[in-house]
């Protein structure tokens, strides 16, 4: 119960203040004590925590605490205060800048309490080191600036407090994002860049190295809680993933940290981002190495990264290859110097300046019980005796904010005091006339620095990356730049980093593995494990026409129509296009046949002319069989259209030469079939049937059938002729190439009619098969046209259910086998009796012996 009164103490000393006849009044019952002073035309104020904690003594419920007791002294708290007084002395003795204006200043020690800096803030802000509750306000603002605070909680509050006067407070260290709303901070400015910014560059930095599972660790506090935030809403843009965010402070209990020890060594990530402050990873280094939490690889803010004492404090290699933020190296002509020329800090703030001096030397003005084994301080001890933080320059950078942020009220002062040759008056602007102009400031420092601030009160963000590494066997690290960071810069040009440069955890030289699930090669794409982050997933390969090729694909792109996915997945490839070819086995064997058939079919013409004179073959109407021979050897020709990639031209003509010329064919067989049952009929008595069906009729008849053919096929072609067409839907790996019908009904309307015309034949050769000839030609046609019939009527469903090629391959196959059917029956006996059985080939063997015998018995 203790510290609540202690708080409400502290509260209520800051939050007692009013406005009266517009002046600001802090009433506040204990006096607070300047540390650092200098008197001055214009006064710019300083909050600093010159002591990291503070108490009361003789804490009571009964009794009102006494003065607070401040501890631990910071070094570099004295840094920032020297850059402050550098640059105000700087100003004053400037004959450009402010020409008889002189700047003086007043620095408050804060005990790094928030509190305490609020109520710093206020006496600034009221111009009274001690004020009474009775007293009236009657005291202008005597500030025209406050340069502070470090930390982001802190400021936070003291912008609150002075916000509603308008008094400027300009950080010099405090990154806290939300400090950026101007709604709520509208007189905070700073000269160190936002957490926005470096949430972001963390982020793309993370995404560089292709983390995306990492942990982090942060400070539970408003600097901590909101920059991981930040840092939290960039990754999962950029696909990165949390395994966990574990809050941390200095005083947490142990129990809390050994959770969040427990919490890390359950975990599979292997990069750790944290969102820290210095004194916190000072107790974290402790708490690691007692737990033996080692091989991380760590990831800093420009809080921690950078700072000497981190880095000396990690004598174990925990932090072994840290990479992160800091601010870029720059550099104030004397500052060093200055900083390290102590005595000035005597004159200006005697109290603390003992203190100060025992700290820095280690020694003690006089020995009491409680420090035995100090020497006696002689004030004659040298700087360059010692080696501590203070003489350390590594945060020059952060030096350099503090002399910016002086720089820029003096020059915010020297616009509105019209300065010209010297400035016409001292007198003060008014806080909200000189906090619009301090936005608006812009100028370039002596060693060519442009400093501004941009509407949220921000300067530009640029960041060094630097990489922490052994430069000896004592583990002292040193601070290498590996990189940068420009936020002014195009969004892919932001980054950039020399890979190569960098040392990393466990002093390897191949970046650190911190993924939830291995990447997902070429070929295959992300497949969400249910319950588990986006970065926790399966690999599945892409689907059949898909491919991905990169890797951590989210999907499978398809192929374009034309092309496939490879084996792998991970190109497309044109697809195989199949056609019936003359160089593949099938076409050749095809080919060869298609040749032989015509090749025989001429031989068989050759003997029939050779023998044209024979009774064989006047008896079968030499005229019709040399006709049909022609047509027969176009049949066996015909098939070789169909072989070959299709074109407009072949589509057209492979479809109408089959047509007409097996029209053609049949129409032959069909005249000798109509010739042979007209010759029978002729030998009857009183028989004149052959006047009506001599050579003339039998061509007419011919050229009739064939051209009722000739006009089905133009009657295709107009309306919708065969065409080219790519099958890309038979086979999704490969395009068939073929011959659309166009018109399925012409299509079938040319093998109809051929049908019509065969199964005419077929039924007036069944009828003269039995003429009493010796050779009779019907029962020879009978059979062709038997065998004919059939190849057509099984080429039907097969060629409906043959994919691709074999479609043609079946056509052709039905053509030739029809073709040779007819040739073989109807040809071949002729050719038997005219080659091999010369006797058999007279008119007497032809005519046979007549049933004229029955005649002359009856």
């Amino acid at each position: 119960m203790e510290p609540i009164f202690v708080l409400l103490h502290v509260v209520m000393t800051i939050i007692n203040f009013s406005r009266t006849n517009g002046t600001f009044c802090s009433l506040l019952g204990e006096p607070v004590y300047p540390t650092l002073s200098k008197d001055g035309d214009i006064i710019v104020g300083g909050i600093l925590p010159f002591h990291s904690t503070w108490d009361f003594a003789n804490l009571s419920y009964l009794v009102k605490p006494s003065q607070v007791k401040c501890k631990s002294l910071d070094f570099s708290a004295f840094q920032f205060s020297q850059s402050l007084i550098y640059a105000i002395e700087e100003i004053n003795n400037s004959s450009s800048l402010l020409p008889g204006v002189s700047l003086g200043y007043r620095i408050y020690d804060t005990c790094g309490s928030t509190a305490m800096g609020v109520r710093m803030a206020m006496a600034l802000i009221n111009g009274n080191e001690q004020t009474h509750l009775d007293e009236p306000c009657t005291k202008p603002a005597q500030v025209q600036a406050i340069i502070g605070e470090m930390y982001s909680s802190a400021s936070m509050a003291i912008a609150n407090s002075i916000g509603p006067f308008s008094v400027p407070e300009i950080s010099h260290y405090s990154t806290c994002e939300c400090l950026s709303d101007k709604k709520k901070y509208p007189s905070f400015l700073r000269t160190i860049p936002s957490d926005y910014y470096q949430s972001r560059a963390l982020a793309e930095m993370v995404k560089h190295f292709g983390w995306t599972w990492v942990g982090a660790i942060r400070r539970d506090d408003d600097y901590g809680n909101s920059g991981m935030a930040a840092f939290t809403e960039a990754a999962e843009q950029l696909g990165i993933c949390l395994e966990y965010s574990l809050p941390f402070f200095r005083t947490y209990s142990q129990e809390k940290v050994l959770r969040i020890i427990q919490q890390i060594k359950i975990s599979t990530s292997r990069v750790i981002v944290g969102f820290v402050d210095t004194w916190d990873m000072e107790i974290l280094l402790h708490v690691l190495f007692e737990h033996n939490v080692t091989g991380y690889q760590w990831v800093g803010t420009e809080a921690w990264i950078f700072v000497p004492e981190v880095a000396a404090l990690d004598k174990h290699n925990i932090l072994q290859g840290a990479i992160g933020l800091s601010i870029p190296k720059s550099t104030v002509t004397g500052l060093k110097e200055f900083i390290l020329d102590i005595y000035p800090l005597k004159t200006a703030g005697n109290a603390i300046f003992t203190e100060f001096w025992e700290a820095l030397f280690n020694c003690k003005y006089k020995i009491h019980n409680d420090t035995e084994g100090l020497q006696l301080c002689t004030g004659k001890e040298k700087l360059s005796d010692v080696e501590n933080t203070f003489t350390d320059m590594s945060l020059m950078p952060i030096y350099s904010n503090v002399y910016k942020a002086v720089y820029a009220v003096a020059h915010t002062l020297h616009s509105l005091l019209d300065c010209i040759q010297t400035c016409p008056t001292k007198k003060q602007p008014d806080p909200l006339t000189f906090l619009k102009h301090l936005k608006r400031v812009r100028f370039k420092t002596k060693d060519g620095e442009d400093v501004f601030f941009d509407k949220n009160g921000d300067p530009a963000a640029k960041y060094e990356i630097i990489n922490w590494q052994n430069i000896n066997k004592k583990y002292k690290h040193a601070f290498v730049t590996v990189g940068s960071y420009d936020s002014t810069f195009p969004d892919h040009k932001r980054l950039v980093v020399n890979v190569d440069s960098i040392v990393w955890a466990q002093n390897s030289n191949q970046v650190p593995v911190s993924v939830c699930s291995e990447s997902c090669a070429l070929g295959t794409r992300k497949a969400v494990q249910k319950g588990k982050p986006i970065c926790c997933f399966y690999c599945i390969p892409c689907a059949d026409g898909e491919i991905s090729n990169s890797t951590d694909s989210i999907k499978c792109k398809q192929c374009n129509e034309d092309y496939w996915s490879n084996p792998r997945r991970d190109e497309c490839v044109k697809k195989e296009i199949e056609y019936l070819s003359y160089e593949e086995t099938m076409g050749m064997m095809l080919t060869a046949v298609s040749i032989t058939g015509a090749f025989v079919t001429k031989m068989i013409a050759i003997i029939f002319f050779r023998h044209k004179r024979t009774p064989i073959v006047r008896a079968n109407n030499s005229e019709l069989s040399f006709l049909l021979l022609l047509s027969m050897a176009l049949c066996f020709l015909c098939s070789l259209t169909f072989i070959g990639q299709p074109s407009e031209w072949s589509c057209v003509l492979r479809h109408t030469t089959f047509g007409i010329t097996f029209v053609l064919c049949i129409s032959c067989v069909l005249g000798k079939t109509i010739v042979v049952l007209m010759a029978f009929r002729a030998t009857l008595p009183g028989s004149n049937v052959m006047k009506w069906f001599g050579p003339p009729q039998q061509r007419l008849s011919i050229l009739a059938f064939t051209f009722i053919q000739v006009l089905i096929c133009i009657l295709w072609l107009k309306t919708s002729p065969p065409f080219p067409f790519k099958n890309v839907k038979l086979y999704k790996e490969k395009i068939i190439l073929e011959c659309h019908l166009g018109s399925a009904i012409g299509f079938w309307a040319v093998l109809g009619y051929i049908g019509f015309l065969a199964i005419l034949c077929f039924v007036l050769a069944f009828l003269a098969r039995k003429l009493p000839d010796n050779f009779n030609e019907a029962k020879f046609i009978t059979f062709s046209m038997l065998i004919f019939c059939a190849v057509w009527i099984t080429f039907i469903p097969a060629y409906v259910s043959s994919p691709g090629k074999f479609t043609v391959a079946v056509e052709i196959f039905a053509i030739l086998a029809s073709s040779f059917g007819l040739l073989f029956c109807i040809f071949l006996p002729k050719c038997y009796i005219i080659i091999l059985k010369p006797e058999k080939n007279t008119k007497k063997q032809i005519m046979g012996k007549l049933p004229v015998k029955k005649t002359e018995k009856q």
